[in-house]
């Protein structure tokens, strides 16, 4: 079983042919709605990658929630760790301008109320896979990290969006996943030795005892464990929105992990679909199913 105790939000999408400078307007040429939210993001990656998976977060009682839940519920994600908040359901505000890159502004609202309470509800086991992000308060993702260690769970975290104070339990996690900025800027905080990216996580993986995946965007993922260090390329492709590429790498990523494929293997797996994710607009409209990684990999 994957659980993903994270964030569930209702996206508001502007496309523009760029995106703007500072204290710019531009004219958008469409808008739409999708769910989104980082963990929610996650989650459905996952069920679409066929893992089972249980939901934990909270969502406002207003006419976003609906919305922001369909595609969980579609694809047979388990709610029942999901609760209702007087807060209004999270949302992010996101630009994406012609060249597929993007500007999110996010309102946390219902995902402030996620608190270690609500973990009692993720009914964690040993050999669960647990899903963490930092769109909830990061107290309840300290808690989750030792709750699942306790329950002998294996816990992914993503350390996006970027926050200086959760650098201090990043150690904790079985695998760190970060973009390429988000491990710098912890390698300045956490004093990592080391004259490049690699060998920084490789000082990671040395000092933590745990593994370190860095996302390169279309250069692929570089991965680093105390014993082995892997480099996987991404799949060729011109991207159309890159929104939810990482949430889909880390979704495909857990569910590999739960399927109990090698490190490289579930690397290679989560890149190619985090790759497809880029072909779609949206985070969630855009995650590829299984039979579209499977055959990606037959090209």
């Amino acid at each position: 079983m994957i659980i993903v105790i994270g964030s569930i939000n209702l996206d508001l999408i502007a496309n523009l042919e760029r995106l703007p400078a500072a204290g710019e307007t531009l004219q958008g040429t469409s808008f739409a709605t999708a769910p989104g939210g980082k963990g929610a993001n996650q989650a459905l990656a996952a069920a679409r990658a066929g893992a089972s998976v249980r939901m934990i977060g909270a969502v406002g009682k207003d006419s976003f929630a609906a919305e922001a839940l369909a595609l969980l519920q579609s694809g047979n994600v388990d709610l029942t760790g999901v609760t209702e908040s007087s807060a209004s359901t999270g949302t992010a505000l996101i630009l994406v301008g012609g060249d597929g890159e993007n500007m999110i502004a996010v309102v946390a609202g219902a995902n402030a109320a996620v608190v270690p309470g609500d973990l009692v509800k993720a009914r964690l086991g040993n050999g669960d896979i647990v899903l963490l992000q930092h769109e909830i308060p990061l107290n309840t993702v300290d808690a989750a990290l030792d709750a699942a260690h306790e329950a002998g769970a294996v816990t992914v975290l993503n350390t996006a969006p970027y926050r200086d104070e959760a650098a201090a339990y990043l150690a904790k996690a079985d695998y760190v996943v970060a973009n390429e900025t988000e491990f710098d800027l912890n390698c300045a905080l956490l004093k990592l030795d080391g004259g490049d990216r690699t060998e920084r996580m490789r000082a990671f993986a040395a000092k933590t005892g745990h593994a370190v995946v860095v996302t390169l965007g279309g250069d692929g993922v570089l991965a680093a464990t105390p014993d082995s260090f892997h480099q996987v390329p991404a799949l060729k492709i011109k991207p159309v929105d890159t929104v939810g590429a990482g949430d889909t790498f880390c979704g495909y990523f857990g569910a590999a992990l739960a399927a109990g494929l090698p490190l490289e293997q579930a690397l290679a797996r989560a890149a190619a679909a985090g790759s497809l994710a880029c072909l779609k607009p949206g985070a969630q409209p855009s995650i590829p199913l299984a039979s579209e990684v499977d055959k990606a990999f037959n090209r």
